[in-house]
């Protein structure tokens, strides 16, 4: 095996996977340096930016009692306001984006990992800027120490999550990679968000 060399980064991120030939080294590898990308650049996001509205009325972070929408999820003093439809397209605010990536891998971990009770309603999100950025760091952490400790022969096993419907009849593998485009995604409508504002000013 090549040992790889040069700067290419962090050296929180384990190059060495990169090399190993198995469909979970793959999949973490990506789930790590994705995460790593996108932590990097939550780690300077100020308070205003993470409350910022695109427009308002987008969807955000707000102390319970405050929706403006008619669902909301998350325990706690702060909610999430949720949008009526499951697909709902319309803007989103940072808090917005990083409660759901947190409700996302909370409940991806409680019901492959942990005691299978929990939802997503049962989620804390934050609409400060620095509990936030440490309660999805917590889950993102969680999902990844839980993956690499599956072993390479069941990495591919049928219902291994019971999360959802999907996650139960379908291979191990494909949930982890829907979670990293979960992240990809999110993570690059968080940057894009970020770089409008900086830009305008």
């Amino acid at each position: 095996m090549t040992e790889i060399t040069g700067d290419y980064g962090s050296p929180e991120f384990d190059w060495s996977i990169l090399q190993v030939p198995t469909p979970k080294a793959m999949a973490l590898g990506q789930l790590g340096f994705s995460w790593l990308e996108l932590a990097e650049r939550l780690s300077s996001v100020t308070q205003e930016e993470f409350a910022w509205e695109p427009r308002p009325g987008s969807l955000s972070v707000v102390r319970r009692g405050s929706e403006r929408t008619p669902r909301s999820l998350g325990v706690g003093e702060w909610v999430a306001e949720w949008p009526e439809g499951a697909d709902d397209p319309g803007p989103r605010t940072i808090a917005w984006l990083v409660a759901h990536l947190t409700e996302t891998y909370f409940e991806r971990w409680e019901w492959t990992f942990g005691k299978h009770r929990q939802r997503r309603a049962d989620a804390v999100v934050h609409g400060e800027v620095d509990p936030a950025r440490a309660e999805l760091a917590r889950w993102v952490g969680a999902w990844q120490e839980g993956v690499a400790a599956v072993p390479d022969e069941e990495f591919l096993t049928v219902g291994l999550s019971q999360a959802t419907e999907i996650d139960a009849a379908a291979p191990f593998g494909h949930l982890v990679l829907h979670l990293n485009r979960e992240l990809i995604h999110h993570g690059a409508e968080i940057m894009t968000l970020l770089d409008l504002q900086r830009a305008a000013r």
